[in-house]
C-alpha cells in the first residue's frame, strides 16, 4: 500500500500553508487470497482510525474508485483489485471556538461558502493561533444562521491560502461536499488564478515554472525547489506578465499543482521573489538604484504593503451538488492596490526623466 498526504501537520506552522490542498490519497492492491468483503469493511480495516461513515460518505461521492471505476460502499473486493481513494483529510482535534469575527462572504448555499480572506488572517486555529482565525468566524457564522440550517454544519477545509496572502477561499459546509472538492482538488479540475507583484523583469509575456517542491533541508519554515526531483513533490506554475514597472512586475500565475508556498518558492527559484515576502528574500531591494530617494520610495511601498504580495484572484469549479460550473473572482486588496499604483506612477516618472 502506498499513500500521498497532504494536510496541515505537513506544513512548518500556520503561517505557512500557502496554496495548500487538503486532502490524502491511497493506493493499495487487493492480496491474491483476500475474499469477498465490502469495500467499507476493507478499507476500514487498512487505514487506521478512519470510520466506516467517513468511508461510505467518501464512496458516494465517488472517490473509491477499483481498478479505475468509481464503487458504492457494498461494492465486493476481489483479489488482485486496484483501489485508489481520495480522502478529505480530518481536521485536528481541536475544540472549535466560536468567535464574532467579521468575514466577507462571496457567496453561500447550503453546500459550499466562499470567502474573500483578508491578509493577517490564519485559516484554521493550530499551535500558537487557537483563536481569531477564518474557521472560528465560520463556527459562529454557522451557528448563526436561521434555525436548522445551521445546526451540524461544520467548516470543511479543502484547501488553505498563507495567513498573509489575501483572496478566494472555498469551504465545504458537508462531509459528503467536502469529500467530493479534495477529489476535485485532486483531479486538478479547480481553477485558481494568483496575482503577485514580484521582483525583477521578464524578457517573456509568459512562461511556466517546474520544479519539485519540498521542506528546505537547512530550514523546516521554507520550501525550496529541487529541480531534479530527488525531493519533495512535482509543482507547476504557470504565468502571464500583466505590467512591467521596470525593477518590479506585476504577474498572473495559474497554479497546476497545489503545494506549500508553490508561488513564493517558484519566483525565488528564478531569482524574482515576491515583493516584501521576507520568508524568501524579497524584503529587500533586489532591483533598482542606489539613489537614496529610490532607497525611501521602496521602503515606503514596504510600509503600504507590510505583507509578501499575493492575492487569490479567481476560483473556478464545478459545483459538488448542481454540477454547475461557478467562477468568483476577489479585486485586488486594498494594501496591495496601493502598492501597485505608487510602482506604477514611478514607472511612468522614471520614463519621463529619461
Amino acid at each position: 500500500m502506498t499513500a500521498e498526504h497532504t494536510h496541515p501537520e505537513d506544513t512548518p506552522d500556520q503561517d505557512h500553508a500557502d496554496n495548500q490542498e487538503m486532502y490524502e490519497h491511497h493506493r493499495f492492491v487487493v492480496d491474491k487470497g483476500q475474499g469477498l468483503q465490502r469495500i467499507d469493511k476493507y478499507v476500514q480495516a487498512k487505514i487506521e482510525g478512519i470510520s466506516r461513515n467517513k468511508i461510505q460518505n467518501t464512496a458516494r461521492a465517488g472517490n473509491i474508485l477499483v481498478n479505475g471505476e468509481p464503487v458504492k460502499p457494498n461494492y465486493k473486493v476481489k483479489p488482485l483489485d486496484e483501489i485508489s481513494i481520495v480522502m478529505a483529510h480530518p481536521p485536528r482535534e481541536i475544540e472549535l471556538i466560536p468567535e464574532d469575527i467579521p468575514i466577507e462572504i462571496i457567496y453561500e448555499d447550503e453546500h459550499i461558502i466562499v470567502i474573500n480572506k483578508e491578509a493577517g488572517m490564519v485559516v484554521h486555529p493550530g499551535y500558537g493561533n487557537y483563536t481569531g482565525t477564518l474557521v472560528n468566524a465560520l463556527v459562529y457564522h454557522f451557528e448563526n444562521l436561521p434555525h436548522q440550517e445551521g445546526e451540524g454544519i461544520k467548516p470543511g477545509l479543502v484547501h488553505r491560502i498563507d495567513k498573509d496572502t489575501s483572496g478566494l477561499l472555498l469551504v465545504a459546509k458537508t462531509e459528503f461536499v467536502q469529500s467530493r472538492l479534495a477529489k476535485a482538488f485532486f483531479d486538478r479540475t479547480i481553477d485558481r488564478i494568483y496575482h503577485a507583484l514580484v521582483w525583477g523583469d521578464f524578457e517573456e509575456d509568459e512562461g511556466t515554472i517546474e520544479g519539485h517542491i519540498g521542506r528546505s533541508l537547512k530550514n523546516r519554515k521554507v520550501m525550496d525547489v529541487f529541480p531534479d526531483g530527488s525531493y519533495g513533490k512535482s509543482a507547476v506554475t504557470h504565468y502571464r506578465v500583466l505590467e512591467r514597472f521596470g525593477y518590479v512586475s506585476l504577474v498572473e500565475c495559474k497554479l497546476e499543482t497545489g503545494r506549500t508556498h508553490q508561488i513564493r518558492a517558484h519566483f525565488k527559484y528564478i531569482k524574482r521573489p515576491l515583493f516584501n515576502d521576507a520568508t524568501y528574500g524579497g524584503d529587500k531591494i533586489i532591483k533598482g538604484t542606489t539613489f537614496t530617494k529610490y532607497k525611501q520610495f521602496v521602503k515606503n511601498c514596504f510600509t503600504v504593503l507590510p505583507r509578501h504580495a499575493l492575492h487569490a484572484r479567481t476560483l473556478g469549479f464545478t459545483h459538488p451538488a448542481t454540477e454547475k460550473y461557478m467562477h468568483f473572482e476577489a479585486p485586488l486588496a486594498r494594501d496591495m492596490q496601493q502598492a501597485i499604483e505608487k510602482w506604477r506612477n514611478y514607472a511612468i516618472h522614471k520614463k519621463e526623466d529619461l
